[in-house]
Protein backbone atom coordinates (compact mmCIF):
# COMPACT_ATOMS: atom_id res chain seq x y z
CA UNK A 1 0.00 0.00 0.00
CA UNK A 2 1.14 3.40 -1.24
CA UNK A 3 1.90 6.03 1.27
CA UNK A 4 -0.22 9.21 0.64
CA UNK A 5 0.97 12.50 -1.10
CA UNK A 6 0.27 14.46 2.70
CA UNK A 7 2.55 12.13 4.37
CA UNK A 8 5.56 14.17 2.16
CA UNK A 9 8.32 15.65 5.18
CA UNK A 10 11.15 17.57 4.80
CA UNK A 11 14.63 16.01 4.71
CA UNK A 12 15.61 18.57 8.03
CA UNK A 13 12.32 17.02 9.69
CA UNK A 14 12.96 16.41 13.71
CA UNK A 15 11.35 13.69 14.79
CA UNK A 16 7.86 14.23 15.55
CA UNK A 17 7.80 17.38 14.47
CA UNK A 18 4.63 18.80 12.75
CA UNK A 19 4.10 20.66 9.31
CA UNK A 20 3.58 24.67 9.67
CA UNK A 21 1.57 24.10 7.10
CA UNK A 22 -0.70 21.24 5.00
CA UNK A 23 -2.35 21.03 1.15
CA UNK A 24 -4.78 18.16 0.46
CA UNK A 25 -6.38 17.80 -2.57
CA UNK A 26 -6.31 21.57 -3.02
CA UNK A 27 -8.66 22.75 -6.46
CA UNK A 28 -8.50 26.25 -8.26
CA UNK A 29 -10.88 27.07 -10.93
CA UNK A 30 -11.87 29.38 -13.14
CA UNK A 31 -15.07 30.16 -14.93
CA UNK A 32 -15.25 31.16 -18.45
CA UNK A 33 -17.23 31.74 -21.39
CA UNK A 34 -15.70 28.74 -22.89
CA UNK A 35 -15.50 26.29 -20.14
CA UNK A 36 -14.08 26.05 -16.61
CA UNK A 37 -10.50 26.21 -16.30
CA UNK A 38 -8.76 23.80 -13.83
CA UNK A 39 -5.75 25.64 -12.70
CA UNK A 40 -5.06 23.70 -9.41
CA UNK A 41 -6.25 20.38 -9.82
CA UNK A 42 -5.72 18.37 -6.83
CA UNK A 43 -2.27 18.99 -5.41
CA UNK A 44 -0.94 17.99 -1.78
CA UNK A 45 2.66 18.58 0.07
CA UNK A 46 3.47 19.01 3.36
CA UNK A 47 5.80 22.25 4.62
CA UNK A 48 8.04 21.49 7.58
CA UNK A 49 8.72 24.26 10.14
CA UNK A 50 12.24 26.20 8.90
CA UNK A 51 11.70 24.26 5.99
CA UNK A 52 12.72 25.76 2.37
CA UNK A 53 10.32 24.17 -0.60
CA UNK A 54 10.66 25.38 -4.38
CA UNK A 55 7.88 25.59 -6.50
CA UNK A 56 8.87 25.38 -10.68
CA UNK A 57 7.34 24.73 -13.40
CA UNK A 58 6.85 26.18 -17.01
CA UNK A 59 4.33 29.14 -17.05
CA UNK A 60 0.57 28.46 -17.10
CA UNK A 61 1.33 25.08 -14.60
CA UNK A 62 -0.12 26.85 -11.91
CA UNK A 63 2.16 27.75 -9.22
CA UNK A 64 1.54 31.57 -9.12
CA UNK A 65 -2.06 30.31 -8.64
CA UNK A 66 -1.05 27.86 -5.64
CA UNK A 67 0.41 31.27 -4.06
CA UNK A 68 -2.75 33.17 -4.45
CA UNK A 69 -4.60 29.72 -3.05
CA UNK A 70 -2.51 29.86 -0.12
CA UNK A 71 -2.98 33.28 0.70
CA UNK A 72 -7.00 33.06 0.31
CA UNK A 73 -6.46 35.89 -2.82
CA UNK A 74 -8.51 34.38 -5.73
CA UNK A 75 -10.78 36.74 -6.71
CA UNK A 76 -14.19 35.57 -9.42
CA UNK A 77 -14.53 34.25 -11.75
CA UNK A 78 -12.22 32.09 -9.78
CA UNK A 79 -12.76 29.96 -6.80
CA UNK A 80 -11.45 27.08 -4.79
CA UNK A 81 -13.53 24.47 -5.50
CA UNK A 82 -12.25 21.75 -3.03
CA UNK A 83 -9.12 20.70 -0.86
CA UNK A 84 -8.03 21.77 2.47
CA UNK A 85 -4.95 24.42 3.03
CA UNK A 86 -3.81 23.89 7.32
CA UNK A 87 -1.76 26.49 8.81
CA UNK A 88 -0.91 24.93 11.93
CA UNK A 89 -3.93 22.42 12.39
CA UNK A 90 -6.29 25.62 11.03
CA UNK A 91 -8.06 24.64 7.61
CA UNK A 92 -7.84 28.58 5.45
CA UNK A 93 -10.57 27.25 3.43
CA UNK A 94 -13.36 28.01 4.99
CA UNK A 95 -12.04 31.39 6.81
CA UNK A 96 -14.50 34.33 7.07
CA UNK A 97 -12.62 37.01 5.59
CA UNK A 98 -12.21 39.08 8.33
CA UNK A 99 -10.73 36.14 9.80
CA UNK A 100 -8.09 35.45 6.94
CA UNK A 101 -7.33 39.08 6.50
CA UNK A 102 -6.00 39.17 10.54
CA UNK A 103 -3.95 35.93 9.65
CA UNK A 104 -2.72 37.43 6.28
CA UNK A 105 0.94 38.85 7.21
CA UNK A 106 0.61 38.17 11.14
CA UNK A 107 0.43 34.29 9.92
CA UNK A 108 1.45 33.82 6.24
CA UNK A 109 2.96 36.43 3.72
CA UNK A 110 3.86 36.66 0.43
CA UNK A 111 6.81 38.55 -1.31
CA UNK A 112 5.15 39.48 -4.77
CA UNK A 113 6.09 39.29 -7.68
CA UNK A 114 6.57 42.68 -9.15
CA UNK A 115 7.72 45.17 -6.36
CA UNK A 116 6.74 48.26 -8.79
CA UNK A 117 3.51 47.56 -8.97
CA UNK A 118 2.16 46.25 -5.62
CA UNK A 119 4.03 49.31 -4.03
CA UNK A 120 1.44 51.82 -3.66
CA UNK A 121 3.21 54.53 -5.46
CA UNK A 122 1.69 58.16 -3.80
CA UNK A 123 2.79 56.32 0.43
CA UNK A 124 6.43 56.58 2.11
CA UNK A 125 7.85 53.20 2.26
CA UNK A 126 7.46 53.07 6.40
CA UNK A 127 3.65 54.23 6.09
CA UNK A 128 3.19 50.92 3.73
CA UNK A 129 4.66 49.16 6.33
CA UNK A 130 2.65 50.88 9.35
CA UNK A 131 -0.22 50.07 7.32
CA UNK A 132 0.28 46.66 7.49
CA UNK A 133 1.21 46.08 11.31
CA UNK A 134 -2.25 48.16 11.56
CA UNK A 135 -4.73 46.27 9.22
CA UNK A 136 -3.52 43.00 9.91
CA UNK A 137 -3.05 43.46 13.94
CA UNK A 138 -5.25 41.95 16.86
CA UNK A 139 -4.16 44.80 19.27
CA UNK A 140 -3.78 48.80 18.69
CA UNK A 141 0.04 49.83 19.47
CA UNK A 142 1.02 53.36 19.82
CA UNK A 143 2.29 55.26 16.50
CA UNK A 144 6.22 55.08 17.82
CA UNK A 145 5.79 51.67 18.13
CA UNK A 146 4.70 51.10 15.02
CA UNK A 147 6.83 53.45 13.42
CA UNK A 148 10.06 51.67 15.44
CA UNK A 149 8.91 48.05 13.99
CA UNK A 150 8.82 49.49 10.31
CA UNK A 151 12.13 51.21 10.71
CA UNK A 152 13.34 47.51 12.20
CA UNK A 153 11.79 45.65 9.26
CA UNK A 154 13.93 47.76 7.24
CA UNK A 155 16.90 47.33 8.78
CA UNK A 156 16.54 43.45 8.50
CA UNK A 157 16.50 43.91 4.94
CA UNK A 158 19.17 45.90 4.45
CA UNK A 159 18.12 49.12 3.97
CA UNK A 160 19.06 52.16 6.12
CA UNK A 161 16.41 53.60 8.37
CA UNK A 162 15.75 56.43 6.23
CA UNK A 163 14.46 54.80 3.79
CA UNK A 164 11.47 54.92 5.68
CA UNK A 165 10.64 58.14 3.60
CA UNK A 166 11.28 57.67 0.71
CA UNK A 167 8.53 56.64 -2.36
CA UNK A 168 8.66 53.50 -4.21
CA UNK A 169 10.11 55.79 -7.40
CA UNK A 170 13.07 56.99 -5.74
CA UNK A 171 14.57 53.50 -4.92
CA UNK A 172 16.38 50.70 -7.22
CA UNK A 173 14.85 47.74 -8.17
CA UNK A 174 16.42 45.88 -5.34
CA UNK A 175 15.28 48.11 -3.30
CA UNK A 176 11.89 47.97 -3.93
CA UNK A 177 12.10 43.97 -3.99
CA UNK A 178 13.60 44.72 -0.45
CA UNK A 179 11.30 46.70 1.03
CA UNK A 180 8.13 44.28 -0.22
CA UNK A 181 10.01 41.74 1.71
CA UNK A 182 10.22 43.89 4.88
CA UNK A 183 6.58 44.21 4.62
CA UNK A 184 5.90 40.31 4.17
CA UNK A 185 8.28 40.06 7.63
CA UNK A 186 7.44 42.29 9.65
CA UNK A 187 5.25 40.15 11.60
CA UNK A 188 7.15 37.67 11.64
CA UNK A 189 5.09 35.00 9.80
CA UNK A 190 5.16 31.35 10.21
CA UNK A 191 5.09 30.87 6.39
CA UNK A 192 6.36 33.48 3.37
CA UNK A 193 5.64 32.62 -0.10
CA UNK A 194 8.01 34.17 -2.35
CA UNK A 195 6.40 34.22 -5.55
CA UNK A 196 9.47 34.84 -8.31
CA UNK A 197 10.90 37.50 -6.27
CA UNK A 198 13.90 38.33 -8.20
CA UNK A 199 12.44 37.65 -12.17
CA UNK A 200 12.62 41.38 -12.79
CA UNK A 201 16.03 42.07 -11.61
CA UNK A 202 19.46 41.70 -13.16
CA UNK A 203 21.75 38.76 -11.87
CA UNK A 204 23.99 40.41 -9.42
CA UNK A 205 20.83 42.16 -7.58
CA UNK A 206 18.97 38.51 -7.79
CA UNK A 207 22.02 37.15 -5.14
CA UNK A 208 21.50 40.20 -3.27
CA UNK A 209 18.05 39.48 -2.86
CA UNK A 210 18.18 35.94 -2.48
CA UNK A 211 20.76 35.99 0.34
CA UNK A 212 18.61 38.68 2.14
CA UNK A 213 15.57 35.84 1.86
CA UNK A 214 17.55 33.20 2.93
CA UNK A 215 19.37 35.27 5.87
CA UNK A 216 15.69 36.22 7.43
CA UNK A 217 14.33 32.54 6.77
CA UNK A 218 17.33 31.43 9.25
CA UNK A 219 17.02 34.00 11.59
CA UNK A 220 13.12 34.40 12.39
CA UNK A 221 13.01 30.49 11.17
CA UNK A 222 10.04 31.25 9.14
CA UNK A 223 9.24 28.42 6.71
CA UNK A 224 9.74 29.57 2.82
CA UNK A 225 7.79 28.57 -0.62
CA UNK A 226 9.91 30.15 -2.96
CA UNK A 227 8.30 29.98 -6.67
CA UNK A 228 10.20 30.30 -10.20
CA UNK A 229 11.66 29.10 -13.27
CA UNK A 230 15.02 29.27 -12.64
CA UNK A 231 16.23 25.55 -11.30
CA UNK A 232 19.86 26.51 -10.81
CA UNK A 233 18.69 29.28 -8.11
CA UNK A 234 16.38 26.31 -6.92
CA UNK A 235 19.43 23.94 -6.13
CA UNK A 236 21.38 26.93 -4.63
CA UNK A 237 18.32 27.54 -2.33
CA UNK A 238 15.95 24.94 -1.46
CA UNK A 239 16.09 22.13 0.83
CA UNK A 240 12.98 19.91 -1.48
CA UNK A 241 11.66 20.38 -4.70
CA UNK A 242 8.08 20.47 -6.14
CA UNK A 243 7.79 20.22 -10.02
CA UNK A 244 4.33 21.27 -10.80
CA UNK A 245 2.48 20.58 -14.37
CA UNK A 246 -0.33 21.84 -15.96
CA UNK A 247 -2.25 22.21 -12.35
CA UNK A 248 -0.93 18.97 -10.73
CA UNK A 249 1.85 17.37 -9.04
CA UNK A 250 4.63 15.69 -11.20
CA UNK A 251 7.43 15.09 -8.86
CA UNK A 252 8.03 16.11 -5.02
CA UNK A 253 11.65 14.83 -3.98
CA UNK A 254 14.37 16.68 -1.43
CA UNK A 255 17.09 18.78 -3.75
CA UNK A 256 20.12 17.12 -3.86
CA UNK A 257 18.28 13.48 -4.88
CA UNK A 258 15.77 15.32 -7.73
CA UNK A 259 19.25 16.44 -9.43
CA UNK A 260 21.26 13.23 -8.78
CA UNK A 261 18.50 11.15 -10.26
CA UNK A 262 15.28 13.14 -11.49
CA UNK A 263 12.19 10.69 -11.23
CA UNK A 264 9.79 12.26 -13.75
CA UNK A 265 10.59 12.61 -17.40
CA UNK A 266 9.42 16.47 -17.32
CA UNK A 267 12.00 16.98 -14.21
CA UNK A 268 14.26 15.38 -16.20
CA UNK A 269 13.95 18.11 -19.04
CA UNK A 270 13.69 21.21 -16.88
CA UNK A 271 17.43 20.08 -15.23
CA UNK A 272 18.76 19.37 -18.96
CA UNK A 273 17.63 22.97 -20.39
CA UNK A 274 20.11 24.47 -17.74
CA UNK A 275 22.89 25.93 -19.66
CA UNK A 276 26.16 24.18 -19.39
CA UNK A 277 29.67 25.36 -19.56
CA UNK A 278 30.80 23.06 -21.56
CA UNK A 279 27.99 23.76 -24.47
CA UNK A 280 28.27 27.17 -24.78
CA UNK A 281 26.20 28.99 -27.14
CA UNK A 282 23.31 25.58 -26.97
CA UNK A 283 20.28 26.15 -25.67
CA UNK A 284 18.03 22.98 -24.91
CA UNK A 285 14.28 23.21 -24.61
CA UNK A 286 11.25 21.41 -23.97
CA UNK A 287 9.75 20.40 -27.19
CA UNK A 288 6.12 21.10 -27.80
CA UNK A 289 3.87 23.58 -25.50
CA UNK A 290 1.80 22.81 -22.57
CA UNK A 291 -1.70 21.67 -22.65
CA UNK A 292 -4.79 23.87 -22.73
CA UNK A 293 -6.33 23.54 -19.21
CA UNK A 294 -9.81 23.97 -20.84
CA UNK A 295 -8.86 20.80 -22.67
CA UNK A 296 -6.58 18.37 -21.42
CA UNK A 297 -5.25 15.22 -22.91
CA UNK A 298 -6.51 12.02 -21.34
CA UNK A 299 -4.03 9.72 -19.59
CA UNK A 300 -0.61 11.40 -18.19
CA UNK A 301 -0.84 15.15 -18.90
CA UNK A 302 2.68 15.27 -20.13
CA UNK A 303 2.25 12.53 -22.63
CA UNK A 304 2.22 14.12 -25.74
CA UNK A 305 6.36 15.96 -25.15
CA UNK A 306 7.60 12.88 -23.09
CA UNK A 307 10.21 11.09 -24.86
CA UNK A 308 9.91 8.20 -22.89
CA UNK A 309 5.91 7.75 -23.79
CA UNK A 310 4.21 4.56 -23.31
CA UNK A 311 0.54 3.51 -24.60
CA UNK A 312 -0.44 3.29 -21.09
CA UNK A 313 0.47 7.01 -20.54
CA UNK A 314 -2.06 7.77 -23.78
CA UNK A 315 -4.63 6.20 -21.40
CA UNK A 316 -4.49 5.71 -18.09
CA UNK A 317 -3.88 9.14 -15.49
CA UNK A 318 -0.80 8.16 -13.56
CA UNK A 319 -1.32 7.56 -9.56
CA UNK A 320 0.42 10.00 -7.55
CA UNK A 321 3.34 7.59 -5.35
CA UNK A 322 6.06 7.52 -2.78
CA UNK A 323 8.47 5.79 -4.44
CA UNK A 324 11.51 6.25 -1.89
CA UNK A 325 10.95 7.84 1.56
CA UNK A 326 10.34 11.89 0.85
CA UNK A 327 10.48 11.46 -3.07
CA UNK A 328 7.06 11.24 -4.71
CA UNK A 329 6.30 10.64 -8.48
CA UNK A 330 3.10 10.72 -10.74
CA UNK A 331 4.75 8.70 -13.81
CA UNK A 332 3.66 5.13 -14.97
CA UNK A 333 7.46 4.17 -15.42
CA UNK A 334 7.96 4.08 -11.94
CA UNK A 335 4.83 2.19 -11.13
CA UNK A 336 5.66 -1.43 -11.24
CA UNK A 337 9.05 -0.81 -9.06
CA UNK A 338 6.34 0.73 -6.71
CA UNK A 339 4.43 -2.22 -6.72
CA UNK A 340 7.14 -4.60 -6.05
CA UNK A 341 8.70 -2.49 -3.47
CA UNK A 342 5.46 -2.61 -1.55
CA UNK A 343 5.38 -5.98 -2.07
Amino acid sequence: MSAPASQASSPTRPPGASPVLSVRDLRVEYSTDSGVVKAVNGISFDLMPGEKLGLVGESGSGKSTVALALMRMIRPPGRISGGQMLLQGKDLVPLPERTMRQMRAREIAMIPQGAMNSLNPVARIEDQIIDTLEDHATERRSKKVLLDLARSALESVGLRREVGRMYPHELSGGMKQRACIAIAVAMRPKVVIADEPTSALDVVVQRQVMDTILRLQDELGVAVILIGHDMGLMAQSVDRLAVMYAGKLAEVSPIREIFAEPLHPYTDLLIDSLPKLEDRGTFRGIPGLPPSLKSLPPGCLFHPRCPKVMDICRQEIPEYLELRPQQFVACHLHEERHDRAAD
